[in-house]
């Protein structure tokens, strides 16, 4: 089967298309036909070699596929089902996967728009659930046109949200986030972000998370959601009042198990009532490379998607 992998560490060049063996479930665990992988941001430090993976290696994140084979001991999930979530290798014909990290996938959906909420849409909704969000309130994302951003921004104005602001690394993205529903766009490189928010749904990380808190009015909220880290000093947070909350899915996974499946629903429910649009930008296997390109250069408009099968087409930007 085809597999994308590197053998050296380096950009997105690293990446290639190997022929390898198909891999066969074990205990616990299932294999998927996949129709299509997700690219995340998670996958730049692993090309470069950080966290020492062992050589080859495939990136690992979302994917949308159909159960093939189950391991020994699973049960819930049929062979021939048609599922989405998280797997170790999913840039790859077949992937294997933990159960407990998958959920079924209606076969109506398109397999780029599954994915979209499967995993962005997932962690989009749950962080304006953690934050509390609330008609009528004003909300800044950063991080906007991204996987989970561009999804924010919708979920915000369907929850009642008065006010939307997205920030964003470049204004030529202004005029996809309105047409999302964004009340307003502003540029990290903008030294005014224009009036304070009640919530701030921070995805980019870095130097970009203290001027998120700075954005809040008095008592705000902000969750964080980048994978990227950052840093907060104490001393700004208790003169703000704000309350800041960290956003971990794998411990809602574990703990809140049913706070999920609730989400899970009211995504698929959106989706089918067209009041949220998962927008992707789908490559096939073979230009793994110029799909991590373009997420690296941050030039991506919604999510980078990786076709390892024939699917549904996938909504684009305009």
């Amino acid at each position: 089967m085809r597999k994308v992998r590197f053998h050296t560490h380096g950009g997105p060049g690293a990446l290639r298309l190997d022929e390898v063996p198909e891999p066969v479930p074990g205990a616990g665990e299932v294999l998927l036909r996949t129709e299509v992988a997700g690219v995340s941001r998670t996958v730049l430090p692993v090309l470069r070699g950080v966290g020492e993976v062992p050589l080859p290696a495939s990136p690992g994140g979302g994917v949308v596929g159909r159960v093939v084979a189950l391991g020994p001991g699973v049960d819930g999930l049929r062979v021939g089902q048609r599922v989405g979530g998280i797997a170790a290798e999913p840039y790859a014909e077949l992937a294997v996967a933990s159960p407990a990290l998958l959920t079924p996938v209606p076969e109506q959906v398109g397999a780029a728009d599954a994915l979209g909420l499967v995993h962005g849409g997932l962690v989009a909704l749950a962080a304006l659930r953690v934050g509390r969000c609330e008609e009528g309130e004003s909300v800044l994302v950063t991080a906007a046109a991204g996987g989970v951003g561009h999804l924010i921004v919708q979920l915000a104005k369907t929850l009642g949200a008065a006010r939307v602001v997205a920030a964003v690394g470049s204004p030529e993205k202004a005029g996809f986030l309105r047409s999302l529903g964004a009340d307003e766009v502003v540029s990290y490189q903008d030294t005014d972000w224009g009036g304070p928010v009640d919530l701030v749904l921070e995805g980019a990380g870095g130097e970009i998370l203290p001027r998120a808190l700075a954005a809040l009015v008095p008592f705000g909220r902000l969750v964080t959601l980048a994978g990227s880290g950052g840093t907060l000093d104490a001393g700004a947070v208790l003169r703000s009042a704000a309350t800041v909350t960290g956003l971990s899915m794998g411990r809602l996974a574990r703990h809140r198990p049913a706070v999920l499946a609730e989400i899970r629903a009211e995504l698929w429910r959106l989706l089918a009532d067209g009041r949220v649009r998962p927008v992707s930008t789908v490559h096939p296997l073979e230009r793994a490379a110029e799909a991590v390109a373009l997420l690296e250069s941050r030039a991506n408009l919604g999510k980078v998607v990786l076709a390892t099968a024939p699917t549904t087409p996938a909504l684009t930007p305009a």
